[in-house]
């Protein structure tokens, strides 16, 4: 019987494309095999079960058929492709430019994302500046005022028109060929630049209970591209207004906020707090730097394939709607770059030199997190599990050891800002 061929047609370093041919001996084999499955199964009129003629089984279950000889040929197809080059897949292969046609050969292209060969000449003897910026005394108290901003109040306004920071609660209906449409309600604070400038101009201009009919323009900048510089009539009726009241940065603001008797406490763990986050900061950019020399000294490349492959996930955690997609790779294409260099060289360091996160890492791990809890290990690997947070937790530990052996080659200095 004929062999199914298996043609490269394209490649880079994270993705091949491959054209496969399969002959009509094998298309006819599988097809003999579905039309045998069915016929034994199928339970047809005027025949019994396992009689029907070959001719009756190919008209009842034609669609079936097409489908099944189709699933086997790719299934086989793709082994054979698999061994022929070599292949280490790293996501699903998927196929495109089928051609299939009664008593011709199968046609079809296969695309497949694989694993780069990365290979890193130099993994050590980097100069690193960890530089842990200072908390100040003005940044305490910024996050104290922070704070009191979200446990603040928001109490009615009366005999006042809005103002800037002022929560109203405002009617709009628009105006269209003179008609009224449907009126909404929308509550904003005004000078947050979450409603267009010329609406809250209009609604400064009303008390409680006043409405306006006016033109109002969208600025140039509008998230809704169709709208930018048009103009609409509204009808804009404001209902309510409130002022918000911050309560006092005192001790029983304080206990309020947490188990803090005093102000000088919370104040101590704010600061504490502010100066764990610096430190993360630190270490963030100390790994951005190690893995941007890394690139460097090692010209490791970003295909194309697989930073399409990181936009691709981007897009769709920010819910990017398809008619903002090509602004939106062209605004995250160097990031998604940066992301793949960065696994690439983190795998490579991984592989050479077997830091991969042992069972023993793992359950150390959750024994650690079990203990900051104050909850069972066991109960805490079992809910981890359920929820498929292991590999998670198994990425995240396997980047630790690749991120702290690399550091342990290289020179560290310590600095602050």
């Amino acid at each position: 019987m004929s062999q199914i061929t298996v043609e490269k047609t394209a490649e880079d370093a994270a993705s091949k494309s491959l054209k496969v041919t399969v002959p009509v001996e094998r298309v006819r084999a599988a097809e003999a095999k579905a039309i045998t499955y069915y016929a034994q199964r199928a339970r047809l009129p005027g025949f019994r079960k396992g009689k029907a003629p070959e001719a009756v089984v190919r008209k009842r279950f034609t669609d079936a058929i097409r489908q099944s000889v189709l699933e086997e040929v790719l299934r086989e197809s793709w082994e054979t492709a698999r061994t022929s080059e070599s292949l280490e897949p790293i996501s699903e292969p998927s196929v495109r430019n089928l051609r299939f046609e009664e008593g011709s050969p199968i046609e079809f292209e296969i695309l497949v994302e694989v694993r780069p060969e990365i290979s890193l000449a130099r993994t050590e003897g980097f100069r690193l500046t960890r530089t842990v910026p200072q908390v100040t005394d003005a940044a305490v108290e910024e996050q104290l005022q922070a704070m009191r901003d979200q446990k603040a109040a928001w109490l009615p306004v009366e005999g006042e028109r809005p103002a800037p920071g002022h929560l109203v609660q405002v009617e709009v209906t628009p105006i269209e060929d003179g008609k009224a449409a449907a009126t909404q309600t929308y509550p904003l604070v005004l000078g947050e630049g979450r409603a267009v400038p010329d609406l809250e101009e209009r609604v400064m201009t009303l008390a409680p209970g006043e409405e306006v009919e006016a033109d109002i323009r969208f600025p140039d900048d509008h998230p809704d591209t169709a709208r930018r510089g048009q103009t609409r009539r509204v009808r804009v009726k404001l209902l309510e207004v409130k002022r918000k009241e911050l309560p006092a940065l005192d001790d029983a603001f304080a206990r309020e906020a947490g188990e803090f008797e005093t102000l000088d406490a919370l104040r101590a763990a704010v600061r504490q707090d502010l100066e764990r986050e610096a430190t993360r900061e630190a270490d963030a950019r100390l790994r951005d730097d190690l893995i941007r020399q890394l690139a460097e000294a090692n010209a490791v490349p970003a295909p194309e394939s697989l930073v399409h492959r990181v936009m691709h996930g981007y897009a769709n955690a920010y819910g990017i709607p398809d008619e903002q997609i090509h602004t939106f790779e062209g605004q995250f294409h160097s990031i998604a770059e940066a992301h793949v260099r960065r696994d690439l060289i983190l795998g490579a360091v991984v592989r050479a030199n077997g830091l991969e996160a042992t069972e023993g890492d793992i359950d150390a791990r959750v024994a650690e997190m079990a203990g900051a809890r104050a909850v069972d290990a066991g109960q805490l690997y079992a809910q981890l599990q359920k929820a498929n947070r292991l590999p998670e937790l198994e990425r995240a530990i396997t980047e630790e050891k690749a991120f702290a052996w690399l550091l342990s080659k290289s020179t560290v200095d310590e600095a602050t800002s």
